[in-house]
């Protein structure tokens, strides 16, 4: 199931993204209260945007203004709104999402495509470890996205790997929707109870909210573990609530693909600018097809790096490699810039390490300060001593670490009202 869009040529990929760019300027122009504001202070009319060049001419939204003018950002009547959504804003207040019928089935065509890309078929049957409750786009998209493929869905929700392993043995899913780290507890499970996970009938896991890779696509350490004990493909998927749209790994598993018939993709610099071919900048996203809230230029926080290369998988679209980082969440300590997923990955290269957390703060001086938090089995002086030799060998750089209980971790990385495990508390 790969559109025809996706395996055409480049130029041919790049007209259908500017026919649809001309249909969203004029939609915006006639229907969103915002962009209407933001195209009199510019001096742009629907015209003046015509094609992805003429793209540098409109000014970028932020997640500041979608917070502050959310209902302006709304551009169909109340009663066509069917589905509210919300995703936290920069400033700790929520930001709703509101979809249209059209909205929800661009979205299951999305997740669709998306799970094609992944090898899923009409005959697999995949079991939901996400939420699709508490007003969580993801979990509604995945489901969304196994009906219109027509594969089966087993929606058993976050956690209790007793629930999880009961449903694949009664069930017999073929593919996993899931966390990537709680994989691990699944294994752990398994091996406790002596249930024979490379005959579970499981062929692969579509892996969110956790980076798999390396940016060459080699296997970070967490999917080293994960892949060690249980002969599973994994498939890595990037996706926002703002976006409605997903960059989905292929057999290749070498970056997400791109969607062009539903968003286009800028990576840009601090300027605001394209970057060069190969270089880190972060995603800025126009949606297209979009009914309820469609965004022009929507920066999404992500330091990405685009792959342009053909893949030989057959689609001639471009590629998204794992996030480095969030844009905001840069740190800059004792002279070497970090970003928080460089630590994941020498943390759980520590099977000791059960769970962590990491804070970032200022200083009394004004520069950055790093603390890790952590859960570990037995820990000693050796052992935290050997977890920042590992971090000076790798990152040049010795965070304070402290020890603490599991309980205590894990009351910090699930906070009132959260939906996914909280790793990083930015305290600047």
């Amino acid at each position: 199931m790969i559109p025809e869009i996706e395996k055409a040529s480049l130029a041919e990929i790049k007209t259908l993204q500017e026919q649809k760019l001309v249909e969203l300027m004029h939609y915006l122009y006639n229907n969103s209260t915002y962009y209407q504001g933001v195209f009199r202070s510019h001096n742009i009319l629907p015209s003046s945007i015509c094609s992805l060049e003429d793209l540098v001419k409109a000014p970028v939204t932020t997640k500041e203004q979608l917070q502050q003018f959310n209902d302006d950002f709304i551009c169909v009547p109340k009663n066509e709104i069917i589905d509210y959504v919300t995703t936290s804003g920069t400033l700790g207040e929520p930001v709703t999402f509101a979809l249209t019928d059209n909205d929800l089935k661009r979205l299951a065509y999305n997740e669709a495509i998306s799970f094609a890309c992944a090898g899923v078929k009409q005959d697999d049957v995949l079991q939901l470890m996400t939420t699709i409750d508490r007003r969580f786009m993801a979990g509604l998209a995945y489901f969304l996205g196994a009906r219109e493929l027509g594969a089966g869905i087993i929606r058993v929700g976050a956690g209790i790997p007793e629930l999880q392993w009961d449903s694949i043995l009664k069930f017999k899913p073929t593919y996993l929707i899931v966390v990537p780290s709680f994989l691990l507890k699944l294994i752990k499970y398994a091996e406790e109870h002596d249930i024979d996970l490379n005959s579970s009938g499981i062929k692969g896991a579509v892996c969110i909210g956790e980076s798999l890779r390396n940016q060459d696509f080699s296997l970070n350490t967490l999917a080293q573990k994960i892949k060690s004990a249980w002969d599973i493909e994994l498939y890595s998927t990037y996706a926002s609530t703002e976006m409605s749209t997903a960059f989905t790994e292929c057999s290749e598993q070498q970056g997400g693909h791109h969607h062009p018939e539903l968003i286009v993709a800028e990576i840009l610099d601090d300027n605001n600018s394209p970057v060069g071919d190969g270089e880190v900048g972060e995603l800025t996203i126009t949606t297209l097809g979009v009914e309820a809230m469609p965004l022009l230029r929507f920066k999404t926080g992500d330091m990405v790096k685009a792959h342009t290369s053909n893949c030989k998988c057959g689609r001639n679209t471009m590629r998204l490699g794992p996030v480095i980082g969030r844009k905001r969440q840069m740190i800059k300590y004792k002279g070497t810039t970090l970003y928080p997923p460089a630590m994941y990955n020498i943390l759980n290269d520590f099977s000791e390490v059960e769970n962590y957390i990491i804070e970032i703060s200022h200083n009394s001086i004004g520069t950055d300060e790093i603390l890790i938090k952590i859960a570990a089995q037995n820990p000693s002086e050796e052992f935290l001593h050997d977890i920042k030799d590992h971090f000076r060998a790798k990152l040049r750089v010795s965070p304070k670490i402290e020890v603490h209980d599991k309980k205590e971790i894990q009351k910090l990385q699930f906070p009132k009202l959260s939906r996914k495990p909280l790793i990083v508390i930015d305290k600047r």
